[in-house]
């Protein structure tokens, strides 16, 4: 979906310098937006997301009562790069001294990624996420999955009062029984297609998914061809679910809570639909980290995963759930953050990596015969980010990978080091233990995204 914009002109502007501006950005922003008809200021718009402003006058200045009547979102992208002209910085400030909401992007890249949070704002209206649940808390470590604000009706309501988005729910027992009556041939025939298309590198991915095959070497160490075969098998059981309804984006499974529905984890099946479909997933099922991934990942086509946090500041308790003795040493350790998921870094889709190997599952929780992904991101910048309960705030924390920490023989095989500004502040505002971690240092991009969507932006 493109976002739809309405261009505004001004009476007294200079006409063929207009149609030269709208033109060229009609042409930079072709993949991003569908650019309207133009409208003089002052006359009835079409349904849009935005205005467009290719040109600005001394006019605007006049014209504010009738600019707030649009009640629409101001993009100011005057200069023929698709980004505001610095001669319009002082329109643009009286505008915003007078409460419009405006926009005036410096580079093409923000101004593309403005539309595609617009675009966002209204697909999310006929969007669904698909969870496969039974009675989650009631299973596998209740004490601790009890606790979870993702399962509670309060929240999936306020998803959709929200965002429009609504979570439909099917029976995870259900489904890891039709899984694992899917035969093995059927299973080895899907991994050598899927394989064939996707996991070389060579095949068309969809428009929805990545723009380019992923050029990390797929690895398999330790996983029997009975592993593999199941873990195909939840991915072909998946596939057939949501290819009744095109409006699924995300899917998610209570698959640790509730793992006694399978014989295996869905960790391979979530890369291969990423892969092949951009389909999104949230592990455990937890709609508040998938949510916050979907908004980030479509606005900014941003490389982004979910994980656990353990701050070295959480001490014993944070050691004791990993099953090892101590954090790593390291200058500052009240600054630092172990992050690891099931055994490893986290649930991270190949395209996303540097090193990518699906292995044999760590945590005890889940079937003997059930796997890991082993993945590791690029070292370097990164930004944590989570959507609060309320909805109205996202937590954004800058930060750097600055390698990956091994202990074997627990259930911290490989994990991440990510080292934040003030671990302190930290603590006294953190959301969850889930969260998510993008590539790359995303403040800017992420503020101009929680202004289209509505959201307050929680920086530390």
């Amino acid at each position: 979906m493109k976002a739809r914009l309405v261009p505004l002109f001004f009476k007294t502007a200079d006409k063929d310098e207009f149609e030269t501006q709208l033109k060229a950005l009609s042409k930079l922003l072709s993949e991003e937006a569908e650019v309207l008809k133009p409208v003089e200021v002052g006359s009835p718009l079409p349904e849009a997301d935005a205005v467009i402003f290719p040109q600005l006058v001394g006019e605007a200045y006049r014209q504010v009562d009738a600019l707030k009547k649009t009640r629409l979102p101001l993009v100011v992208a005057t200069s023929e790069f698709g980004t505001v002209k610095m001669w319009d910085w002082e329109i643009v400030n009286f505008l915003k001294t007078e409460g419009l909401n405006v926009f005036s992007p410096y580079n093409l890249d923000l101004t593309r990624k403005i539309c595609k949070s617009l675009a966002l704002k209204r697909a999310m209206k006929n969007t669904k996420f698909l969870v496969f649940q039974d009675n989650p808390g009631e299973g596998m470590q209740s004490d601790i999955f009890k606790r979870f604000f993702w399962w509670e009706k309060q929240c999936t309501d306020l998803i959709q009062q929200k965002f429009g988005i609504r979570i439909v729910k099917k029976s995870f027992k259900k489904m890891g029984g039709e899984a694992q009556k899917i035969s093995d041939s059927e299973a080895e025939e899907a991994w050598e297609n899927w394989n064939r298309l996707v996991g070389s590198g060579s095949g068309t991915m969809s428009s929805s998914g990545p723009k380019s095959a992923a050029n990390t070497e797929l690895k398999t160490e330790g996983v029997s061809k009975r592993m593999l075969n199941s873990a195909v098998k939840v991915y072909i059981a998946v596939k057939r679910a949501i290819a009744k309804d095109g409006s699924i984006k995300g899917v998610g499974i209570n698959c640790l809570n509730e793992s006694f529905y399978s014989d295996t984890t869905p960790c391979l099946a979530w890369d291969m639909l990423y892969e092949e479909l951009g389909i999104l997933w949230a592990c455990e099922a937890d709609v508040m980290s998938l949510l916050t991934k979907f908004i980030i990942h479509k606005s900014l086509d941003a490389p982004i995963m979910m994980s656990n946090i353990y701050p070295f500041l959480m001490g014993l308790s944070a050691l004791k759930h990993e099953k090892i003795d101590k954090f790593p040493d390291v200058d500052e350790p009240e600054n630092h953050l172990l992050v690891v998921h099931c055994g490893y870094f986290g649930v991270v889709p190949r395209p996303f990596c540097t090193e990518w190997t699906l292995r044999p599952r760590v945590l005890s929780i889940v079937d003997d015969n059930a796997t890991a992904i082993d993945g590791r991101m690029p070292v370097g910048p990164v930004t944590l980010a989570k959507l609060d309960p309320t909805l109205t705030k996202l937590q954004v924390i800058q930060g750097n990978l600055t390698g990956y920490v091994q202990y074997p023989g627990t259930d911290c095989r490989n994990g991440a080091l990510i080292r934040v500004k003030n671990g302190y502040s930290l603590m006294d505002k953190f959301y969850s233990h889930h969260n998510l971690i993008i590539t790359g240092h995303r403040s800017t991009e992420i503020r101009l995204m929680a202004r289209v969507l509505g959201l307050e932006v929680d920086e530390l």
